[in-house]
């Protein structure tokens, strides 16, 4: 069964979504959506650890719109979650357990290109701070900054060393770090050492006079980054994805520590957590820190594809405290 899946999800190879140029689906007046609760391992229900990470809550979310789905970027803030998907969309709905519950979903009518262009609107990437939001666009190889409570740019740049990214493996994380410079990642353009580029800027990407210098990213072996978060304490945490024939999805989750990044250097980092089946797991694409209760908690979504085989998940977790301050290996 595991190899009919991952055979029939062939299209996460690539960047996928069900219309290259939209014309809107027909949307019911008010969108619904449903949280179905799932365990952290199918196989043994009651379990609650993977790695360093606890587990607090997963759910399969599902929804009367046709637009929800294909998540490529979170944020997740007060009992809400703010996500993009790679098919041009801002949707944005209520924790499970938040009542009542709501969703909207619009499109992002500004920004590269077309609106009418999934190509041109393929948001993977996105870091927010104080009254911004910066979005990565894979096929563009662009940011974009946007006003959070509009989503009316105030920003926009093509910086040179992304100009030559391949298409379908542009940027696929941005943080912004505790220190003002900002990090994207490439997804796949890879370099002589073996890592993945990563361009890290001195300040706001978009920002006229501001400089980057490139490095690398050296993922798990086999594994691609897809997004990242910046703890408390100023360090990554970095998810990344394998997809295998034989094997389906599997992710890990990576610390490492930014301080030494300059010009040149390859950022690797020490994986706290693997998850593979039978633990609950698709292609994981979406990360967000947030503080609860003196605790640091992850949350990890997956971009469906818009697939009738694939799902939707949002899982929730507390990071170890021992994780957060130990020293980078």
């Amino acid at each position: 069964m595991r190899l009919l899946l991952a055979l029939a999800s062939l299209p996460l190879l690539t960047t996928f979504a069900p219309f290259a140029l939209y014309e809107e689906p027909p949307v019911p007046p008010v969108a619904s959506i449903r949280f179905q609760p799932v365990p952290l391992d199918e196989s043994d229900p009651a379990r609650r650890r993977v790695g360093t990470l606890q587990f607090l809550g997963g759910w399969a979310i599902g929804s009367d719109d046709p637009r929800f789905g294909g998540i490529s970027a979170m944020h997740v803030e007060a009992g809400e979650v703010v996500a993009l998907s790679d098919a041009g969309s801002i949707i944005r709905f209520t924790l499970p357990g938040q009542e009542p519950a709501r969703l909207t979903i619009r499109r992002l009518m500004d920004g590269p290109g077309s609106a009418a262009s999934k190509f041109d609107r393929d948001m993977e990437a996105m870091t927010v701070y104080g009254g911004h939001v910066w979005v990565g666009f894979e096929w563009r190889n662009a940011v974009w900054r946007y006003r959070r409570e509009s989503w009316r740019s105030d920003g926009a740049a093509r910086p040179r060393a992304m100009r030559d990214w391949p298409s379908n493996s542009g940027a696929e994380a941005i943080v912004r770090l505790a220190d003002g410079r900002f990090l994207i990642f490439s997804e796949g353009e890879g370099r002589r050492d073996g890592s993945t580029e990563v361009l890290l800027f001195d300040g706001d990407p978009v920002r006229a006079g501001t400089r980057e210098v490139a490095l690398g990213y050296r993922a798990p072996n086999g594994y691609r980054i897809t997004d990242a978060a910046l703890l408390p304490d100023g360090r990554l945490l970095l998810l990344n994805r394998r997809f295998s024939i034989f094997e389906g999805m599997s992710a890990k989750l990576v610390i490492a520590d930014p301080s030494g990044a300059k010009a040149g250097s390859v950022l690797t980092g020490a994986e706290i957590a693997h998850f593979e089946a039978p633990l609950t797991v698709d292609n994981m694409e979406a990360l967000s820190v947030t503080r609860e209760g003196g605790r640091t908690i992850v949350w990890i979504a997956s971009d469906d594809n818009f697939s009738a085989v694939q799902r939707t998940l949002l899982l929730k977790f507390a990071l170890a405290e021992d994780t957060t301050k130990a020293p980078q290996p």
